[in-house]
C-alpha cells in the first residue's frame, strides 16, 4: 500500500482525469508520491529505494519498449540510427515533461512543502519522473495493454509530427555554435551525488557570450542531454550576453 495518506476519491478523480484505469489504486498513490514527502514523513526512509524510484526505473524500460516498438511500425524503411534519433527525442526528459503538462499530471502529484517552494510542480525532470513512474504503475497494475495504450494514445501525434529524424540536443547545440564561429560548448560537472542505487548529476554547458545552462540526471550523459536541451531553449530566446565571459 502507499505511504501516504492519498483520499480514494483523489486518486479516482486523479484516474478520471488522465484517462486510466487503476485496479490498485494504491499503485496509482505511489506513482503520485514524490520522494521528498516519504522522507519527510520518515527520515528512516532517505537510504532506502522509494516505491516511487522503482516505478519510476520500471516505467522508463516500459516507455522505452513501447517507443521502440511503434518507431518500427511507423517508419518501416528507416536506418537504425535515424529510428535512434527519433526514439532519443521521443523518451527525453522534455517530451515527457511535456506529455506530463499536458494531461495535467503535476496538479494530482504530492510534493514536500519544500519541493513545492522550490516551484517542484513545475520542473522539468520531477514531471518527467513522475510520466515515467504512472508508466510503472500502469504496467504493474494491467500489464503492457494497459501501459501500452496510454503511451500510444498520449505519444501518437509526436511521433507522426516527427517529419524528419531529429538532432540529438548535443550534436544541435555543437552544430549551433560552430556555425556561428563560437568553438564547442563546454560541460562542467556541478555536482555529483545520490545514493549507490539512484546517483545524480548536475551538469552545465558553457557557450560563450551566453549564461551557463545547467541540467540535472542519473547519468553525466543524461545531465549533459538536459543541459544542452536548456542551452537551445535559452538562445532560441536571448540574444547573447555580452559580459559573459568564455568558459
Amino acid at each position: 500500500m502507499s505511504r501516504t495518506n492519498f483520499n480514494t476519491q483523489a486518486l479516482i478523480f486523479a484516474s478520471k482525469s488522465l484517462g486510466i484505469k487503476f485496479k490498485r489504486l494504491d499503485m496509482l498513490a505511489d506513482a503520485l508520491t514524490h520522494p521528498s514527502v516519504v522522507q519527510n514523513l520518515d527520515p528512516r526512509n532517505i537510504s532506502r529505494p522509494s516505491t516511487y524510484q522503482r516505478l519510476e526505473f520500471l516505467g522508463d524500460r516500459v516507455l522505452g519498449l513501447v517507443i521502440a516498438e511503434r518507431l518500427i511500425d511507423t517508419f518501416p524503411s528507416e536506418s537504425e540510427g535515424e529510428l535512434a534519433r527519433r526514439y532519443a527525442a521521443l523518451v527525453s526528459t522534455a517530451t515527457l515533461a511535456d506529455v506530463a503538462r499536458r494531461i495535467g499530471l503535476a496538479s494530482h502529484v504530492k510534493f514536500s512543502a519544500g519541493e513545492e517552494a522550490q516551484h517542484g510542480a513545475d520542473n522539468d525532470a520531477n514531471l518527467a519522473d513522475t510520466c515515467e513512474a504512472v508508466i510503472g504503475a500502469l504496467y504493474l497494475d494491467g500489464g503492457l495493454k494497459e501501459a501500452g495504450a496510454f503511451i500510444k494514445r498520449e505519444w501518437a501525434e509526436l511521433i507522426i509530427g516527427q517529419v524528419e529524424p531529429p538532432k540529438d540536443a548535443k550534436t544541435a547545440l555543437q552544430e549551433w555554435t560552430q556555425g556561428r564561429g563560437m568553438g564547442l560548448p563546454i560541460y562542467k560537472v556541478v555536482s555529483e551525488g545520490g545514493p549507490a542505487h539512484f546517483p545524480n548529476f548536475e551538469i552545465e554547458v558553457h557557450v560563450v557570450g551566453y549564461v551557463p545552462a545547467s541540467g540535472k540526471g542519473k547519468s553525466k550523459r543524461l545531465a549533459e542531454r538536459i543541459a544542452a536541451e536548456q542551452m537551445l531553449l535559452y538562445v532560441g530566446r536571448k540574444g547573447p550576453v555580452t559580459q559573459i565571459k568564455d568558459p
